[in-house]
């Protein structure tokens, strides 16, 4: 029997101050701020639990986010992409709490994406331009990994339309955040960006996870994010330069 998550009484009678905070800083100020919506906020903490494998909690944010407008099917999703980016058996961890959840509302599998079908469009011109750039990098290396890397994930799992490539960017960046991943985490951003992820956005998401993955991990993001920021203005400069 998984443990059950303790109350705000719980916390108050250890720890009155950490009982304050979730309340007033937590609950009551960064959740409601509207740098990002509660539906991005969900997405972005039930990324960090589940990659962190932070099951005690996952209950109340899994109900938060279903309140929030995160469709069942977008859940699954979530728990299945990340699978590949913080490991198939920390996915796992988090589909025991899932089901209860989802029984406890009547979510059916009539609700969730199927294991296959058809899948969105792939944009060919920047998918050879990734392939070329790790097979030069890592080919000679891993040429199995590489391969998987192609067929597997960007050629499957990130062409499922169960989850918007938005919304999927939004996940992997939140779960290399939250786990500490920062060399993956510059190529993973531009692409949220390309995907619709804006800037403030990416910034509040950061400020998101400062709460539910630790201020180091959060600070260790914002040198990539940093760069990210500046590339984009020198982009936009040299765009608006007359000819």
């Amino acid at each position: 029997m998984p443990q059950s998550a303790p109350t705000l009484d719980d916390v108050r009678q250890v720890s009155p101050a950490l009982a304050t905070y979730t309340q007033g800083a937590l609950l009551g100020q960064l959740w409601k701020r509207p740098g990002l919506s509660a539906r991005d906020r969900s997405i972005v903490t039930l990324a960090a639990l589940i990659a962190r494998n932070q099951t005690i909690e996952m209950p109340f944010y899994l109900n938060l986010a279903l309140d929030d407008g995160v469709k069942p099917s977008e859940i699954s999703e979530i728990i299945t992409h990340l699978a590949f980016y913080s490991g198939w058996a920390t996915a796992v961890s988090a589909v025991p709490v899932a089901k209860d959840v989802f029984a406890q509302r009547k979510i059916g599998v009539d609700q969730l994406p199927p294991a296959s079908g058809p899948l969105l469009p792939l944009d060919e011109a920047a998918e050879a331009q990734r392939v070329k750039r790790v097979g030069e990098q890592f080919g000679a290396v891993a040429p199995g990994l590489v391969q998987d890397t192609t067929d597997v994930l960007f050629r499957d799992l990130w062409l499922r339309p169960g989850l918007a490539p938005r919304d999927r960017s939004l996940v992997t960046v939140s779960a290399l955040i939250a786990t500490g991943q920062v060399a993956q985490l510059s190529g993973h951003l531009s692409r949220a960006m390309d995907n619709g992820l804006t800037q403030p956005e990416a910034a509040e998401a950061i400020r998101q996870l400062a709460y539910y993955a630790g201020w180091p991990n959060a600070f260790s993001a914002l040198p990539v994010a940093k760069g990210r920021v500046r590339e984009a203005s020198q982009m936009n400069h040299v765009q608006l330069e007359p000819r």
